[in-house]
C-alpha cells in the first residue's frame, strides 16, 4: 500500500538538528542567499542597488562601495534590529512551519529558551511575512466562498438564575468575528475578517473575477452572489455536503485547521489580530503538501521580501508606555 505523501522522507528534508549542526556559519549564508537570489547570496545595497562593497567581516556588516551606506542581511527586512543568532531564527521558522496546526508563542519560547515577549512578535512577524504574499491576489475559475465566527466566548455563570441569554448584544463581549474565506480550487486560499458573514457579497466582487463559477452555501445573504456571479452554484448542507460538483469543502477544511489552531493551541484570540491566524492558516493550508525543506525556505525569502514591520516593531515598548 503507498503511503501518504506527508509519512514519506521526501517530505522530511529539514531538520532542526541539521540547522544546529550547521552552524551560525551555515544559517547566515542561507539568509544571504535567499535574501538575494539573484546575485547567489551576493549582497546588494538596499539604498541604491549596488553591487560593490567592503565586507565589514567582525560585525556581519557591508559597506556599500557608491553610497558608503552600512548594511546587514536583514537590514530594510522584517528582521532588521533582530537580537536573536541567525541559528535561533532559522530553527524558529522550522518549528513555525512544521506546526502545520499553529503554534502557540508559549511552547515556541519554551523551544528557542527566549522569553514569551520574544516569542510573541517574532511568531506575528513571521505571520505577517506570509499574509504579504497573496496582498492584491485575485481569483478566478472555481471559487469557494463561506464564513466562520471565532472569539467573543462569554463563560455562562455558574448557577442558573445568574445566567444570562447570551445571544443578546448587550450580553456579548465584542469580540466575536466572522472569518470570510474564499478559496479557488487548486488555487490559492484569501480570508478577510469582518463583523458579519453578508459582508463576503462585496468581497467576492472585488477579489473574484467576473465569470467565475462561486459556490456558496444555503445561507439567505450569499443570495446577491447569484446578481454578481450568474454561473453561482449553490450547496443546502442540510440535504447533501456536496451534489454535482457544488460544495464548499475546500472553505471548510481551510475552516478545520483554523478551528483547531485556535481552539487546540492559542485558546484565546483577540479580534485585533485575528487576520494574522487566518493568514497563517490559509498558507499552510494552501502549502501543506511541500516538503517541510521548501516550506522552510519560502518562509524566509518571504521574511527577506517583507519591509519593516510598522505593528509589531517597538510592539512592546509601546503597549507598556
Amino acid at each position: 500500500m503507498a503511503s501518504h505523501f506527508l509519512l514519506s522522507a521526501a517530505a522530511r528534508t529539514l531538520s532542526l538538528k541539521a540547522i544546529y549542526k550547521g552552524g551560525e556559519d551555515k544559517a547566515y549564508q542561507t539568509f544571504k542567499r535567499l535574501r538575494w537570489p539573484e546575485t547567489d547570496g551576493e549582497p546588494v545595497c538596499p539604498a541604491c542597488g549596488c553591487l560593490d562593497h567592503y565586507d565589514i567581516s567582525t560585525r556581519r556588516r557591508f559597506k556599500c562601495a557608491g553610497c558608503g551606506k552600512q548594511f546587514s542581511v536583514t537590514s530594510g527586512t522584517i528582521f532588521a534590529s533582530r537580537k536573536l543568532a541567525f541559528t535561533d531564527l532559522c530553527a524558529a521558522v522550522a518549528i513555525f512551519v512544521n506546526a502545520v496546526k499553529g503554534l502557540s508563542a508559549l511552547q515556541l519560547g519554551r523551544d528557542l529558551s527566549v522569553s514569551y515577549k520574544t516569542a510573541f512578535v517574532l511568531a506575528h512577524k513571521l505571520r505577517e511575512a506570509l499574509s504579504a504574499e497573496t496582498r492584491g491576489l485575485g481569483l478566478d475559475g472555481e471559487v469557494e466562498i463561506d464564513g466562520a465566527y471565532f472569539g467573543g466566548h462569554v463563560r455562562p455563570e455558574n448557577r442558573k438564575e445568574d445566567r444570562k441569554d447570551r445571544r443578546l448584544r448587550e450580553n456579548q463581549s465584542g469580540e466575536r468575528r466572522v472569518v470570510i474565506v474564499m478559496r479557488q480550487r487548486k488555487g490559492r486560499t484569501l480570508t478577510f475578517v469582518a463583523k458579519r458573514e453578508a459582508e463576503g457579497v462585496a468581497l467576492a466582487e472585488q477579489h473574484v473575477a467576473h465569470g467565475s463559477k462561486v459556490y456558496a452555501d444555503e445561507a439567505t445573504h450569499w443570495d446577491e452572489l447569484e446578481a454578481k456571479f450568474p454561473d453561482a452554484g449553490r450547496i443546502n448542507h442540510s440535504e447533501a455536503y456536496s451534489a454535482d460538483g457544488a460544495n464548499t469543502n475546500q472553505a471548510e477544511s481551510f475552516f478545520a485547521r483554523l478551528r483547531r489552531m485556535v481552539s487546540g493551541q492559542h485558546h484565546f484570540v483577540t479580534a485585533r489580530y485575528l487576520h494574522q491566524y487566518a493568514a497563517e492558516a490559509a498558507w499552510k493550508e494552501d502549502n501543506r503538501r511541500l516538503p517541510n525543506g521548501m516550506a522552510f525556505a519560502q518562509t524566509i525569502r518571504l521574511t527577506m521580501a517583507s519591509p519593516v514591520s510598522r505593528a509589531w516593531k517597538g510592539y512592546w515598548q509601546r503597549h507598556e508606555g
